[in-house]
């Protein structure tokens, strides 16, 4: 390798250990927001109501 070759690997392993994701770190962050988001939104009542019409439908399965 040549100096220049061999001093853009080293640049390019001190930024990967600041940031793992390099680029793509706004984008996962971005997405980890959008998730928690999701999940903390409340479930409206006829979901949950056809959701145990469900469970209540379904024979019970065992549990290995």
């Amino acid at each position: 390798m040549t100096k220049a070759t061999t001093a853009g690997v080293g640049n390019g392993r001190r930024a990967a250990s600041r940031d793992p994701l390099g680029p793509n770190s706004e984008i996962g962050r971005k997405l980890k927001q959008y998730y928690d988001e999701l999940v903390s939104d409340n479930v409206p009542d006829r979901f949950a109501q056809l959701l145990g019409q469900l469970e209540k439908a379904e024979p019970v399965q065992k549990k290995d």
